[in-house]
């Protein structure tokens, strides 16, 4: 594949709802879209950035600027004997995964394509047909309202509910939601808001049963994270500071946790997704897809990614209008009544087309190079 040009958009995209975490709270999407052109073909790619440098290190305004000055010319007018050619040309790049994988992903995407494969096809997934799917619910005004929109997933049939944590919303928000569902598969994620120091504080948590606490202390620990399991019952499932193979290899001989989430711009792409996913499965860790309120690009590409076998927990993959009154493919992902995504779309590449139309409305600005 010689990389002719790579194109940049940035789209405003309103939520049906906002979405809170541990630090912050986010009512819009700023997100950076990437097409890859070669011979006549296109593919597409999202950096998964958020707003803010909030999540991790990168934001949009970063994100673009790196992969405009930074990624794209290391890949424009270079011929690739593959996708797997990204992830060595742009390493040497510090940091700054989401925009590499947003970049790296598009390429994928124009390799399946040129091969008329379905994505899931070319990165060697397919192990099931449908992946199961849960749904991330952020921290909310009132536990009534928490209450609500738990009832309201469960009844579209989702098979599991992440519910954002932090100090203060914690154990007795947890205790109100267990007395109201007392059977769901119920997972927490505190989103690096915690210390050590609340060790007692997160043991409260075992007498709830939750399948998983997401990342309960810092961002880029693992050291603390191996001192607090073996006081949970609870399995602690490592998220933000899980950001190569290599780290997931760390922290599996540490026995900092027993369960990762992956997340495809986290990791830089594909490539080193799929490492990951092969380190996790070659010692017994089982993964799952987290998701970074993409648009349907990006979670066209969770789907694929969420087919490899390792992939044994309901992720955060779910409907596209859980989070947009419209989004920028067609037809949009639907899950089934038994909570899941049909995953095997035989379409090449990513498997959706792109509605043009709303992606152009939704558009503030583009730039290319090459």
């Amino acid at each position: 594949m010689k990389i002719e040009r790579i194109t940049l958009r940035q789209l405003k995209m309103p939520l049906v709802h906002f979405f809170e975490t541990s630090f912050s709270r986010t009512y819009a999407r700023d997100i950076v879209i990437v097409e890859v052109q070669s011979e006549g073909l296109s593919g597409w790619g999202e950096i998964t950035a958020g707003e803010n440098p909030f999540y991790n290190e990168e934001w949009t305004q970063s994100a673009w600027m790196i992969a405009r000055d930074y990624v794209a010319p290391r890949l424009v007018g270079k011929t690739l004997a593959a996708a797997t050619d990204v992830d060595p040309l742009t390493r040497h790049i510090r940091g700054h995964n989401m925009a590499r994988g947003g970049v790296e992903a598009a390429v994928w995407d124009l390799q399946a394509r040129r091969n008329n494969n379905p994505l899931w096809k070319e990165i060697g997934g397919g192990a099931r047909e449908e992946i199961p799917c849960g749904v991330s619910i952020g921290i909310q005004d009132t536990v009534p309202q928490l209450l609500e929109k738990i009832q309201t997933e469960l009844d579209a049939g989702y098979q599991r509910i992440k519910m954002k944590i932090k100090p203060g919303w914690d154990v007795d928000v947890i205790r109100q939601v267990r007395e109201r569902f007392p059977s769901i598969r119920l997972m927490a994620d505190a989103n690096s808001a915690y210390t050590l120091a609340d060790a007692d504080r997160l043991k409260a948590l075992d007498d709830f049963y939750l399948m998983m606490i997401e990342q309960p202390l810092s961002h880029d620990d693992i050291i603390d994270h191996a001192q607090l399991q073996p006081k949970l019952d609870t399995p602690i499932c490592l998220d933000e500071c899980i950001r190569t193979s290599h780290h997931a290899e760390q922290a599996i001989r540490m026995k900092a946790g027993r369960i990762i989430n992956i997340k495809l711009g986290r990791v830089g792409g594909f490539s080193e997704a799929i490492k990951l996913h092969d380190v996790c499965q070659n010692a017994g860790i089982p993964v799952w897809c987290g998701g970074m309120l993409e648009a349907g690009i990006g979670r066209a590409h969770n789907i694929a990614l969420a087919t490899l076998p390792n992939f044994t927990l309901p992720g955060d993959v779910s409907a596209s209008k859980r989070y947009w009154s419209r989004d920028i493919i067609v037809p949009e992902v639907e899950t089934t009544p038994n909570g899941t995504i049909v995953a095997k779309r035989e379409a090449p590449g990513f498997g959706y087309d792109l509605d043009f139309d709303y992606m152009n409305h939704v558009t503030t600005r583009t730039e290319t190079v090459g």
